[in-house]
């Protein structure tokens, strides 16, 4: 694999450790800046919305610009968000700071894998997307933790400050490493971007990625009461727990990236079933303390597996501008967060018990599943019709090109 795909990851790493972050900073960004915690909590979504505007919006005005220029400019404007974060001296100052920083979120992944499978055989770019994603993954076991304990120690002003830091590290990897490209070919502007969006079985891989890991985020935002209220871990080890599941995550990225490229669909398929039956199962294997720890580790595999081949299928539908519907994934993502989240809350809301948003996680599973079983019959029937039309134009029939492995 090209080293390239280092400085892509990089990248990843540092923008998956701000994401993350700001959940066990909440604390102490409250009493610095003298507000309540839930509060300071709109700082996170403060994030996501930047990345929901910024990715298609940023990748939409880019499209026509060298790709690799593309990538350094959205990783200064990273830089830069958090380094305002750092130096803003009051919580409205923060918020504008942080929806900066979620800016060119979306559309660095975006346009990133759009890089990473021009820099590989096509057989292998899956695995160049999962490699690229492993920086988002490791920041889970390694970067977030760091960084936590780097803001409970030094101030949560010092995180912002080092996630900078990598910022300039990205840079000058993607300076070093990424080979200078030309400016994809001229498309009808803003509009032929958005063109492209307009299918259906784009949106139908879009519906999937919502569904999908809403699925993970309704259970894996309450994982905290569950592993406390339900397994008996004690507060001061979550934070361990909570690595678990990023190796469980880095697992399943890289082994969902291998098995894609041998048959994309199914290895989609078989890790949304693997979701709901690991969601469905979070009841029994919250009743002990070593069960519990599976499934969490198990979770981070199931939902990551989806994670190449989803976004693979997304710049496949949207040929014409791989660019901007990759990064309308990464946006999908960022809804699927926000709802998940939603959709735990109110089961938990509802008095149905600590395990029961993983519940409410499984059903979400099984409409994802639902949804990527019609994305598959869409694709059928538009081959048998393409092929039909050839017969009928040529006299004869001509072999189908494949729509999925």
């Amino acid at each position: 694999m090209p080293l390239a795909l280092l400085a892509l990851a990089v990248g990843a790493f540092g923008i998956g450790t701000t994401e993350f972050v700001m959940m066990g900073l909440l604390p102490d960004v409250a009493d610095d800046l003298h507000i309540s915690v839930p509060t300071a909590g709109h700082l996170v979504s403060a994030y996501a919305l930047g990345v929901v505007i910024g990715a298609p919006l940023l990748a939409a005005v880019t499209a026509r610009m060298s790709r690799r220029t593309v990538l350094i400019s959205l990783m200064g404007l990273f830089m830069a968000g958090n380094a305002l974060s750092a130096l803003a001296p009051d919580n409205g100052w923060l918020l504008a700071a942080r929806f900066l920083s979620g800016l060119p979120h979306g559309a660095f992944f975006g346009v990133g894998a759009v890089v990473a499978t021009t820099l590989v055989a096509p057989e292998r770019k899956a695995r160049s997307v999962s490699l690229m994603f492993l920086g988002l993954t490791v920041a889970n076991v390694a970067g977030v933790p760091v960084a936590t304990l780097m803001g409970q120690h030094l101030g949560w002003r010092a995180t912002f400050l080092g996630v900078s830091a990598i910022g300039v590290a990205a840079i000058a990897a993607l300076a070093l490493l990424v080979p200078h490209d030309h400016a994809p070919a001229p498309v009808n502007g803003l509009r032929g971007e958005l063109a492209a969006l307009r299918s259906l079985p784009v949106w139908l891989a879009l519906g999937t990625t919502v569904a999908g890991f809403g699925a993970l985020f309704s259970a894996y935002s309450y994982i905290t009461p569950m592993l406390t209220d339900a397994a008996g871990y004690a507060g001061s080890s979550v934070t361990l727990l909570l690595a678990l599941f990023g190796v469980g995550a880095t697992i399943g990225n890289l082994l969902g990236g291998r098995l894609a490229d041998h048959a994309m669909r199914p290895t989609l398929f078989g890790g949304l079933v693997s979701l709901v039956a690991v969601l469905a199962l979070f009841p029994l294997l919250m009743a002990a303390p070593w069960s519990a720890a599976l499934a969490v580790t198990l979770l981070g595999v199931a939902a990551f597996v989806t994670g190449s081949p989803l976004q693979l299928m997304v710049m496949e539908k949207a040929s014409s501008a791989p660019s901007l519907a990759s990064s309308a994934n990464q946006a999908a993502f960022n809804l699927a967060n926000a709802g998940g989240a939603w959709i735990g809350g109110l089961a938990l809301a509802a008095g149905l018990g600590v395990t029961s948003p993983a519940l409410a996680g499984a059903a979400l599973a099984a409409l994802g599943l639902a949804v990527a079983a019609a994305a598959s019959l869409v694709d059928r029937r538009r081959t048998l019709t393409a092929t039909h039309a050839r017969v009928v134009a040529t006299g004869r029939p001509r072999q189908a090109d494949p729509v999925h492995r």
